[in-house]
């Protein structure tokens, strides 16, 4: 006896029409996730989740009233303490710090995800009708005080005296977007200068030596471009690889020959920058007839990681200058300088050249690049040479000590010294022929 087959399950009902023009949907049942998150699960949940950062194009826009309080008190009466880099209030004595911009901002990260060109409010293009004048309305009392940028960027009110700053971004290059503050005191400065000025005191001018004043030193904060950056390098050339030496005699000297196979080279390599620096002024990136200031990229480099967030009190008791130059017309120095570094980068795989490698052609291209203003404090003596007038400037790194510079020197001191060395060795030369033959 057999059985029959179950019977087929019927077919689903087909889904429903779509609505035509105007008529309503019918209500969507509601979907179950699970319990509802009891309070603790929901904050537990939102500290999980990482809240957006502020943006680097918008420091300092809860400073534009030009009040920095201390916070314990309120007062503005506030200045640098160099032997410890933090502000002080001179009514409580508090002293607190700025946040570091590396972390508030987020600047050290994402550097190989860089796309374009990434420019903070302080680094943003200077305006060349910008003024200089600038007018607080003083929050204490309403009295209108006037900051001259050009000189200082903060002021006393006449009335309450509270100190107003420039803190907002103005179009005039004046305000950068972070400071690097002052680590060695004016005595620590001097005694470097003192140090640096006194090994070199055998060829100084005897009126430079008469007149030299190191306590005359003035601590000042040079405007600086701070850069991330992702790029590539591709370079072409050719490379030698020796394949025999031998010499010859040519009358009574000899001359050394060789001789090499030489090959074509190509090299590409992708690379990062971190915290680049270039100078923010014009006339410092230069070295002219008139003075020295390219003595100041020797004591690079300055410790831009403990840069902290914009605030004019940093400047009390110290001068500054203008930033002068825009991010465009810099872009040709960070490709000059971006090379130089992919070629050492690419300079470990090049062994085999033993005679070396002479490139012929080179190409950068910068996928994504960050610039943010700031800046740097150095201690500057100068002393302007009369004979001539040139301008001589020493200069210490107010963070790492390093000093360079240069001092007049004296003519007949360095020709007597060349005369008598060139003796000496002349001398030396023929008492060793005499014994050797």
């Amino acid at each position: 006896m057999t059985q029959e087959p179950p019977a087929a399950a019927p077919p689903p009902p087909p889904p429903p029409p779509p609505p035509t023009a105007g008529q309503q949907q019918p209500p969507q049942q509601p979907t179950f996730d699970g319990p509802p998150l009891s309070l603790e699960e929901e904050l537990a949940a939102a500290k999980a989740e990482p809240e957006p950062g502020p943006s680097i194009e918008t420091i300092n826009e809860s400073l534009k009233d030009g009040l920095n309080k201390c916070p314990k008190c309120g007062s503005t009466d506030v200045s640098l303490r160099g032997s410890t880099g933090m502000l002080v209030c001179h009514f409580c004595r508090n002293e607190w710090q700025e946040a570091r911009v590396e972390e508030e901002f987020g600047l050290g990260v994402g550097i190989d995800q860089l796309e374009g060109t990434i420019v903070a409010s302080g680094a943003k293009d200077i305006q060349a009708d910008a003024a200089d004048m600038l007018t607080f309305k003083c929050e204490a009392c309403g009295a209108e005080v006037v900051v001259d940028t050009a000189h200082s960027l903060n002021a006393r009110c006449h009335w309450c005296r509270h100190t107003l700053n420039v803190n907002q971004q103005i179009p005039n290059g004046a305000v950068p977007d972070a400071v690097l503050p002052f680590k060695l005191t004016k005595d620590e400065a001097v005694e470097r200068i003192r140090e640096f000025a006194g090994k070199r005191r055998l060829f100084a001018h005897r009126r430079f030596k008469a007149e030299f004043v190191p306590e005359n030193v003035l601590g000042v904060y040079l405007p600086y471009l701070v850069i991330d950056a992702r790029a590539e390098g591709q370079y072409w050339g050719k490379g030698e690889v020796q394949t025999r030496r031998w010499t010859e005699k040519s009358g009574d000297n000899t001359v050394t020959y060789y001789a090499a196979d030489v090959y074509q080279v190509a090299r590409q390599v992708d690379f990062t920058v971190d915290d680049l620096t270039v100078e923010g002024s014009a006339e410092r990136a230069q070295f002219g007839p008139t003075n020295t200031n390219n003595i100041i990229n020797t004591i690079l480099p300055f410790d831009t990681k403990n840069a902290v967030q914009w605030n004019a009190s940093y400047l009390v008791g110290f001068t500054s200058e203008k930033r002068d130059v825009n991010v465009e017309g810099m872009k040709p120095v960070l490709e000059d300088q971006l090379l130089s570094i992919g070629r050492s980068q690419v300079r470990g795989s090049l062994g085999r050249f033993d005679r070396g490698v002479r490139w012929e052609q080179e190409k950068i291209d910068v996928g994504g690049s960050r610039w943010v203003s700031m800046y740097l404090p150095v201690w500057l003596y100068s002393y302007q040479q009369q004979s001539n007038g040139l301008l001589h400037y020493i200069a210490v790194n107010a963070r790492t000590g390093e000093t360079m510079g240069s001092i007049p020197v004296s003519q007949p001191k360095l020709l007597l010294a060349a005369f008598t060395i060139g003796t000496l060795l002349e001398g030396v030369a023929g008492a060793f022929l005499v014994a050797t033959s």
